[in-house]
């Protein structure tokens, strides 16, 4: 199975296409933003192509050739405004959404925020709502598709190494988790098909990523 990795060339993108990499059933395609970012992804014998998710559907649609399944992990960063959030964390998100749906690439997997609800957007800092509410706004168009989805709520990232245990469920406590993991657990899910049509929270804990998944 082919995987578009769309924001390859962020944290969890890099660790992600460095394990599809890895796998013996996955290859992966790096969706990134700029032609110099392409060196990293070269090394790992991944293909690469260069679209920018402020570009229009059709644009994007044409990353998606050859393609299995497609991975949304990218994201306007924190030094960004509100401005960049909606463009890239909703708009590029449903752009992407809308391209899967246009090219018949069924499988589709988010990389969301740890709570998307209408009470977490009531209660958020100022300066973090409007993310909330683009996770929150591109979760439900994804809902409303008829794409294999899964939708993945990350505690709060960390660089830390990696260790590969988890918790995962459809709620748990507020906690971190390092992005590594994070790549793991996505990889985790795009191997098991019984994740199809959910969503869940995940942060570290004591149970291996395989088994979490597996329990979900």
């Amino acid at each position: 199975m082919k995987v578009l990795v769309v924001g390859a060339n962020g944290q969890v993108g890099k660790h992600l296409v460095q394990m599809i990499q890895a796998s013996e059933s996955l290859e992966a395609k790096a969706m990134i933003r700029k032609e110099e970012q392409a060196s990293y992804f070269n090394e790992l014998g991944a293909e690469t192509v260069v679209v920018n998710l402020e570009d229009n559907t059709d644009t994007i649609a044409k990353a998606f050739s050859d393609v299995d399944a497609v991975v949304f992990t990218a994201g306007s960063g924190p030094n960004t405004g509100p401005d960049k959030t909606i463009l890239i964390d909703l708009d590029g998100a449903v752009k992407t959404i809308e391209a899967a749906k246009k090219t018949g690439v069924e499988r589709f997997v988010m990389i969301s925020s740890f709570d998307t609800t209408r009470k977490a957007i009531q209660s958020a800092p100022s300066s973090f709502a409007p993310y909330v509410v683009a996770k929150h706004y591109a979760d439900d168009w994804l809902r409303r598709t008829n794409l294999d989805y899964t939708i993945i709520h990350p505690g709060i990232l960390t660089n830390d190494k990696g260790n590969a245990q988890v918790e995962a469920a459809e709620a748990v406590d507020r906690g971190e988790i390092p992005r590594e993991d994070v790549a793991a657990v996505i990889l985790a899910a795009l191997k098991n098909e019984s994740t199809i049509g959910k969503e869940f929270q995940v942060v570290g804990g004591k149970e291996s990523v395989e088994k979490a998944i597996q329990s979900l």
